[in-house]
């Protein structure tokens, strides 16, 4: 399989765009801009090799940022340099550029940044690039992403990109990462390179440091998850790596320095591009008649150890609490528990061995971290797993049929309790027996055609004996792992693969992800502490099918998250977390599992002609095959560009570069080459040529163009000598005025659509038959039985207040005879993307008349976003291209249909 990637995902583009146009009037380098010649290019050569250059000033960054800012509707930053830690001697090297760009789990944070490179080289030519992370996980999706995108960014950008790893054991390859003139990429570790002792910072026998070539490069530095590198150690290592510019992308920013692009979890539900989440909250009543202990955490503190343990405590009016409490040594459960009698007698602390991670009590109960007992801790487990189980049948019967298989990811804290020397430990039991179960039920019966024990599998570390170990996640024993998850990630996705449920260590929440998990079971022996938003994000990325295509379906793209706590206090959790991320309201977005649902069907027998004459009356005008096809003339595009350019308030003359320079001397010490900066220094570019760039190359390799146009354009602008002043500013100009030009001739008219023949019957009955079956009674409106005759289903499915609203006027206006919610597979294709309409109204208004209806909270189209105005833009030009008596008009009740009849 291989991942079909969208390349014109909104919300990817515009952070995309945000990080190049920080650069706005940054001069390009080779190619389209032969500067190799030149001292204002983006590439400098020296001695230790290629690298990039920042020529724009200061100030020129400063109010490109404020710019982006202002349009992305975030706080403008007022300096470049927010840092208030940052050293003299790091300020005399020139901008300490930090840009963040927030990006929700899931939404594809790793594919933009990779397709910023691409751009930042094709737009500017800058060409090092050094990906710092802050674990292993991290490091093999990243490395992972870089595979599976490589062909699509050739194909996008016509150039290929050399990535590595950084490897102690190969020094020289950041030699030939520095001496390349190519796109290089570099991923490392953040430990790597953060300690004097590393290797990467250890002079070699040639009196040089591995590290000095990463920093003659003067690279661009992307750090994933910058949250995990805010220590005052971490942040100057990056700093060390002396990088022209530092992008920071993650969903937690800790410190969001230059924000320029934000999609916060709320605008990634609302917008359907990540799942939605349901919790199936697991709680049993507790057996307050067993003494039960839990020990959470042993303690180091300067003086003494102590354990947090967790116990029933006796309340007020005789109600018993669980609580933690912190033991020292000789303290008395009995006391602690507010003379709770069970913890009487033997329950005295007399030993903690922080070595070992356990404590022992004078009654003989010893318990390690993580351990507990008198709890229902099995039985709930095993609950847990069933339920999983039963979850795992019930979204196979559906999607398995799509080409869309499904996962089931299990946490755990202790690899014991999955696997054991001896046998079957207690998970791989509990799984296997609840697996044969629903295997056998006549409803899932040959759904799954693999033994219980062929579809589980769990990874984890080990050592070199092969023995399974319980890790952090950090190690070098969790390699192996980490690569072995990330490299048979399609694998896993195959259905032909019986792998279909995870046993994963804790460690592994950060970092790995897989498409297709739909499941996320936390089988922890207390409630974890471990952040909801990192369990939750391990299932949130949208899923593929088996041709590698995302599924945006709301239906189908929904995770259950097994937790072995309730759904209020499952939820609560996770909608604090993420209002104290974000400062957003999150509330309401989270769904209990099992919350009531209803089954949508047919109002009548079945759908036929005699059942729903309307339905198909109406159906028959709009069930066409149809294609468009994009046309203008480039006369007409050439003059409205013309005029756009002449508009100097929105594009202003063109001033000349203001350029940075640093002066650095190159000093030989017993520690090897040592860069000193010796002087800053800002110039304009008067009293020279600037070198002239291909402008026909750089104008058609990002739109399309005949040079005759381009040659147009020129001539009647009168703002040619502006070429000469900048030419890269003037030509981004250019580029800009073309594309709007293009945008408003295509909103006009410039898609034409073309009628072609009518659906098979059997196509439009499968379009219907795919609205049936059991939905979440939250997410419908139910047909008041009154009204029934004048609809299609039982339940309509609505998006919004709006549609509800839309739809009871629908039932009591008189004058609508049928109405119905257009399924969700009829597609208008546009230059942007497909768009499905909202209703079909039949009305009886003098005579008959059949209306498409879009309804939104206005009727004033330019009151919409742009994209919203230019599908109802297309949704009408393709009904007119019918050429049926089928009305297409935005409404906002059922009167707005009649007044426009």
């Amino acid at each position: 399989m291989e991942f079909i990637f969208d390349h014109f995902a909104p919300h990817q583009l515009s952070a995309i765009r945000a990080v190049t146009d920080v650069f706005k009037g940054q001069p390009n380098a080779g190619g389209f801009f032969d500067n190799s010649q030149s001292d204002i290019g983006s590439v400098e050569f020296g001695e230790r090799g290629i690298g990039n250059r920042l020529v724009l000033s200061p100030e020129a960054l400063l109010k490109n940022i404020s710019e982006i800012q202002k349009s992305n509707g975030l706080a403008e930053s007022v300096n470049l340099v927010p840092r208030v830690d940052i050293s003299e001697e790091l300020s005399a090297k020139g901008v300490d550029l930090n840009i963040s760009v927030e990006m929700e789990t899931g939404t594809g944070k790793t594919y933009s940044y990779i397709r910023t490179i691409y751009e930042l080289y094709k737009t500017y030519g800058f060409c090092k690039f050094v990906i710092v992370v802050p674990s292993v996980a991290i490091r093999e999706g990243t490395l992972k992403n870089l595979e599976i995108t490589a062909k699509e960014m050739r194909a996008l950008y016509g150039v290929p990109a050399n990535y590595t790893v950084w490897d102690s054991a190969n020094r020289n390859a950041l030699r030939n990462f520095s001496a390349s003139n190519s796109l290089q990429i570099l991923i490392i570790n953040i430990d790597s390179f953060a300690s004097d002792s590393n290797i990467i910072n250890t002079v070699t026998e040639q009196g040089v440091k591995p590290i000095e070539f990463l920093q003659a490069t003067n690279p661009i530095v992307i750090v994933d998850e910058p949250q995990n590198m805010e220590t005052p150690i971490r942040r100057r290592a990056i700093d060390n790596l002396n990088p022209l510019c530092t992008l920071r992308y993650s969903a937690t920013h800790k410190n969001p320095y230059n924000l320029i692009s934000r999609l916060t979890p709320v605008d990634a539900y609302n917008a359907g591009l990540v799942k939605q989440i349901q919790v199936d909250g697991i709680t049993a009543e507790q057996n307050y008649n067993a003494a039960f202990v839990a020990l959470k955490e042993i303690q180091c503190g300067k003086a003494r150890l102590k354990a947090k343990v967790t116990i029933f405590v006796n309340g007020e009016a005789g109600s018993v609490n669980q609580k933690d409490v912190v033991l020292s040594l000789g303290d008395d459960l009995f006391i602690k528990s507010n003379r709770r009698e069970i913890y009487r007698d033997g329950f005295i602390l007399e030993s903690i061995e922080a070595d070992k991670g356990l404590i022992e009590f004078s009654g003989g109960l010893i318990l390690r971290v993580g351990d507990s007992q008198g709890g229902f801790t099995d039985e709930l487990q095993q609950f847990q797993i069933e339920r999983t189980v039963r979850w795992h049948f019930e979204r196979a019967k559906k999607l398995h049929p799509l080409g869309i298989k499904v996962l089931s990811l299990f946490f755990i804290d202790k690899v014991a309790n999955y696997r054991s020397p001896e046998g079957k430990a207690k998970f791989e039991g509990y799984f296997e027996e609840a697996f044969t179960k629903y295997s056998k039920k006549s409803e899932y019966e040959g759904l799954i055609p693999y033994g219980a024990d062929e579809v589980h599998r769990g990874y984890f570390s080990q050592d070199k004996k092969g023995v399974l170990k319980d890790t952090k996640g950090v190690t070098k024993d969790d390699e192996d792992t980490y690569s072995l998850i990330m490299k048979n990630k399609e694998a896993l996705l195959n259905l032909e693969n019986p792998v279909q449920f995870i046993f994963s260590h804790s460690a592994l929440r950060e970092g790995w992800d897989n498409p297709n998990v739909f499941q996320i079971c936390t089988l922890n022996e207390s409630v974890s502490e471990v952040k909801k938003r990192q369990e939750v994000g391990r299932g949130l990325r949208l899923p593929v099918n088996s041709d590698g295509q995302r599924i945006v379906d709301k239906d189908i793209n929904l995770l259950t998250v097994i937790a072995n706590e309730s759904y209020e206090a499952f939820t609560r959790a996770l909608q604090t977390e993420i209002e104290e991320d974000t400062g957003i309201p999150f509330t309401g977005k989270i769904a209990d599992a099992n919350r009531a649902k209803v089954q949508v069907r047919y109002t009548k027998a079945a759908l036929t002609r005699e059942n729903y004459p309307l339905l198909f009356d109406l159906w028959d005008r709009v069930s066409f095959h149809t294609r468009y096809a994009v046309s203008y003339e480039e006369a007409t595009l050439v003059s409205k560009a013309i005029d756009f350019l002449k508009d100097k308030n929105h594009y202003p003359t063109v001033t000349r570069l203001t350029l940075q320079s640093n002066t650095a001397k190159i000093q030989m010490s017993g520690e090897g080459l040592l860069a000193q900066s010796t002087s800053n220094a800002l110039r304009e570019t008067q009293g020279r040529a600037n070198a002239i760039p291909d402008v026909f190359g750089f104008i058609q390799s990002r739109i399309k163009l005949s040079r005759s146009s381009i040659a147009g354009l020129f001539k009647g602008c009168g703002r040619i000598d502006e070429l000469m002043i900048n030419p890269q500013r003037f030509l981004e100009y250019v580029v800009a005025v073309f594309e709007r030009a293009k945008n408003e001739i295509l909103y006009e008219g410039g898609v034409k659509y073309e009628k072609g023949p009518a659906w098979d019957a059997s196509y439009t009955q499968k379009l219907f038959t795919d609205e049936l079956g059991e939905v979440l009674q939250d997410q419908v409106l139910e047909v008041r039985p009154d009204f029934a005759d004048k609809t299609a289903f039982n339940y309509y499915r609505t998006d919004s207040a709006i549609e509800d609203n839309f739809a009871r006027d629908c039932e009591v206006n008189e004058a609508v005879k049928f109405f119905f919610k257009i399924p969700k597979g009829f597609k208008i294709p546009t230059p942007i993307g497909n768009y499905t309409p909202d209703w079909a109204v039949v009305l009886e208004h003098d005579s008959k008349l059949y209306f498409v209806s879009e309804t939104k909270g206005t009727l004033d189209p330019g009151k919409l976003r742009d994209e919203e105005r230019f599908k109802i833009r297309m949704g009408s030009q393709f009904f007119s291209a019918l050429q049926t008596d089928i009305g297409y008009k935005l409404a906002v009740k059922a009167s707005d249909l009649i007044k426009s009849a």
